[in-house]
């Protein structure tokens, strides 16, 4: 029995410090992403009740924030995507440099909860709100969207509900919805992505200029796709549901054939 206990003690030091490396680079991590990676990216054999208890006694766990919680106000539930590029979300974050701020765009593809396009900048006008959709226009339909039936979730900003904006996306065919106004839940996804990408990238440095900030976005959101995992994908990350769909899409057609 005592060799028993010493031996669930020594794989649990080995847990406890897999654990404390993924929090130091991913502080804002709780029990079930630190599970998530654990179990599918370093293949360890462990259950949540086991990472949550040893994340409890390490006080290793995430403190509670509530000023992070959403208000809620009544409001149509947002649409929900039966298949990647269907629905897009577009958004808006800042970040203080030692040079001014920094203005990030993201467009990101609900399904598969991909960042498929992208800006940063020192302004953030309209045109670079469309450079960020045109990016992710071209990299998901190089033959063109007129066809495809692509809509776009935002906010009631003065970017989405610009003229050039909204001339674009209608030569485009990208169909335009807004959000109620003080109703976050609308643009959930885009919203959430936000919060990760603060937390995984722009809060947990001092950034010198824009140009430090756009070299390192880039490099973060290809990591993203590739490796991040999402619960709601079932622990897949955005490029391989991606990949993923598009493989049953394609035996059902030739089964069909």
């Amino acid at each position: 029995m005592r060799q028993s206990s010493t031996s669930v003690a020594q794989r649990n030091e080995v847990i406890v410090e897999e654990m404390r490396t993924l929090k130091c680079f991913h502080p804002f991590w709780g029990y079930r992403r630190v599970w998530a990676h654990l179990r599918y990216v370093d293949g360890l054999d462990v259950n949540k009740k086991r990472i949550l208890r040893l994340m409890r006694q390490h006080e290793l766990l995430v403190q509670p924030n509530q000023s992070l919680k959403a208000v809620r106000t009544p409001g149509r539930s947002k649409p929900k995507p039966d298949r990647p590029n269907q629905w897009w979300g577009i958004d808006m974050t800042k970040v203080m440099t030692a040079s001014g701020w920094a203005y990030l765009v993201i467009v990101l593809d609900w399904y598969t909860k991909q960042i498929v396009g992208h800006h940063c900048g020192a302004i953030a006008t309209a045109r670079e709100w469309l450079t960020a959709l045109d990016r992710g226009l071209n990299r998901q339909f190089p033959n063109g969207v007129r066809e495809h039936n692509l809509h776009l979730m935002s906010d009631n900003g003065s970017q989405p509900t610009s003229l050039p904006f909204i001339r674009a996306c209608g030569v485009l065919k990208v169909h335009q919805a807004f959000t109620s106004y003080n109703n976050p839940k609308g643009n959930a996804d885009t919203e959430r992505m936000m919060r990760t990408l603060k937390e995984e990238l722009i809060w947990l440095r001092e950034w010198p200029s824009v140009n430090e900030v756009t070299a390192e976005l880039n490099k973060w959101i290809e990591s993203y796709n590739e490796n991040y995992l999402h619960s709601a994908l079932g622990y897949r990350t955005p490029n391989r549901a991606e990949k993923a769909y598009n493989m049953s899409r394609r035996t059902l057609l030739e089964t069909a054939c």
